[in-house]
């Protein structure tokens, strides 16, 4: 298998770093591409096993297999232009999040995609696949909870933007055209891959969005800065002929308290976790003769395959045709949409509503 890496950063060295915990590495062909010279030969410097070239398309100009994976280590701006011309080269694409700037582009992708029997899988998926996810899923799945109406997903830290708190040197992070947005396009790919794995809607409605950016005396002056720092929206999931209610809410920047709670109602039971950093913690609360009743348990993640190296090993096991939770051509397209429509009601006032509609059949790389 040959893994083509565009963009030798430090998300670049991360998916390096996953590479070579994969099956039969050393049989592993790694390639690298960087514009910027400094970049790339301290990418080589680290993983010597990597072939560097000068730019994309010359990297990609050998006849394509059909294993081999095109990894988009780049910031936002870039995604659609080198995604397609990797898919268009005859090979499966694994882009960072998010996946595009816009629908038009993730509609594209996605076509092309699908017309070259390729798959084409986004990074959001770090965060899915965890044992306590997994329990959430399981406790759903028993009816534990009874019947689900109600979901809580919030996440509200003070000082934390990219580009200002978080790598300031990366001041495309505040630049719309570079970005794609704030909160929603950084966070958002991750909270809605963890909503559409545990929930898996046929479809979503944004009944209600809004977006603000708070102001703070750290606000730089000598660059763009047009992104939202805090978003809410009220949303409906739809599943099996149930409409499940979702509040969401987001923030790195607010001067209110800070605070997250995700947290899952139903009629019979209700369960809280933390699908990231915080706690490995899952308590779930019930009934007992007319008592609250509570029980926490931990689910710790013993594997040496951290959430870091799931973007890799899950699109690697996909593109191998093996059962793999990648998130990858409609249902990356279906997570992308779902941001997007949180922006769009939130510029418009009007219900946002995205479908969910599978393809018939699995890819099959040949």
């Amino acid at each position: 298998m040959r893994f083509y890496l565009i963009g030798a950063g430090v998300i670049a060295k991360s998916h390096a770093d996953a590479i070579r915990k994969l099956p039969n590495c050393d049989e592993i062909e790694l390639k690298v591409t960087d514009l910027n010279s400094q970049a790339l030969s301290g990418f080589v410097e680290l993983y010597p096993e990597a072939t560097s070239y000068t730019d994309a398309k010359t990297m990609l100009a050998e006849e394509a297999k059909a294993e081999d994976i095109v990894v988009i280590c780049t910031p936002p701006f870039t995604h659609y232009e080198l995604s397609k011309m990797a898919l268009e080269s005859g090979r499966n694409v694994l882009c960072e999040k998010p996946l595009v700037m816009n629908r038009q582009e993730a509609d594209e992708l996605l076509e092309i995609a699908r017309g070259k029997k390729r798959l084409l899988g986004c990074c959001s998926d770090r965060f899915i696949g965890l044992p306590k996810t997994e329990e959430i899923k399981k406790l759903i799945q028993s009816n534990a909870l009874g019947e689900v109406y109600k979901v809580t997903y919030v996440y509200r830290g003070q000082r934390s933007r990219p580009g200002v708190e978080y790598q300031p040197e990366s001041r495309w992070f505040l630049n719309r055209s570079k970005s794609g947005g704030g909160i929603v396009m950084d966070w958002g790919p991750y909270d809605f891959a963890i909503l559409n794995d545990v929930f898996k809607p046929s479809a979503i409605e944004v009944s209600s969005a809004w977006v603000s950016k708070p102001e703070t005396q750290a606000d730089p002056v000598d660059t763009v800065y047009d992104v939202e720092g805090h978003v809410g929206a009220m949303m409906k999931y739809h599943l099996d002929g149930k409409t499940i209610w979702v509040h969401y809410e987001r923030a790195h920047c607010t001067h209110g308290k800070p605070y997250h709670l995700v947290e899952i109602e139903g009629t019979k039971g209700a369960v809280e976790w933390s699908p990231y950093f915080e706690s490995d913690k899952v308590v779930y609360t019930s009934d007992k003769d007319g008592e609250v009743v509570t029980e926490e348990r931990e689910f710790v993640n013993e594997s040496n395959i951290s959430f870091m190296d799931h973007p890799i090993h899950y699109f690697y096991s996909k593109v191998k045709g093996e059962l793999s939770p990648a998130l990858t051509n409609e249902q990356a397209h279906f997570n992308f949409s779902c941001l997007q429509a949180l922006y769009d009601c939130a510029d418009t006032g009007t219900v946002q509503k995205v479908k969910h509609v599978p393809f018939e059949s699995e890819y099959v790389n040949s």
